[in-house]
């Protein structure tokens, strides 16, 4: 399994859970795509968006199961970043993790593969 991660606020992935399927956030809406990070690229991903948010969870996917709507695709710094055109079906989830925010702001990053 090949490992991808979303950053998500706890109660849009309740929602998710509730409705089977994850549509993905407005920032991901309006990009066309929802937005996913590998495990190398997480910490500069929560600190340049998620710097000072609580109840956050991070969601495992193997992004094998997602064939071929995940794309990766040039982003910053001109990192390959994977981005999954459609919504994200749960049966590809194989872990959901609480973030710990710590005082400053910043996130706890749990050791994670990629």
């Amino acid at each position: 399994m090949r490992a991808i991660y979303k950053i998500c606020p706890a109660p849009a992935w309740r929602e998710a859970e509730r409705a089977g399927l994850y549509r993905g956030s407005a920032d991901d809406a309006r990009d066309g795509f929802i937005h996913f990070s590998m495990a190398e690229q997480l910490a500069g991903t929560l600190a340049k968006h998620y710097r000072g948010q609580t109840d956050m969870f991070l969601i495992t996917i193997d992004a094998d199961a997602l064939g071929e709507a995940l794309r990766w695709e040039p982003s910053r710094n001109g990192d390959l970043f994977p981005h999954l055109y459609g919504t994200l079906d749960l049966g590809a989830v194989t872990a959901v993790q609480n973030l710990l925010a710590r005082a400053d702001g910043s996130h706890a990053v749990p050791e994670l593969t990629s």
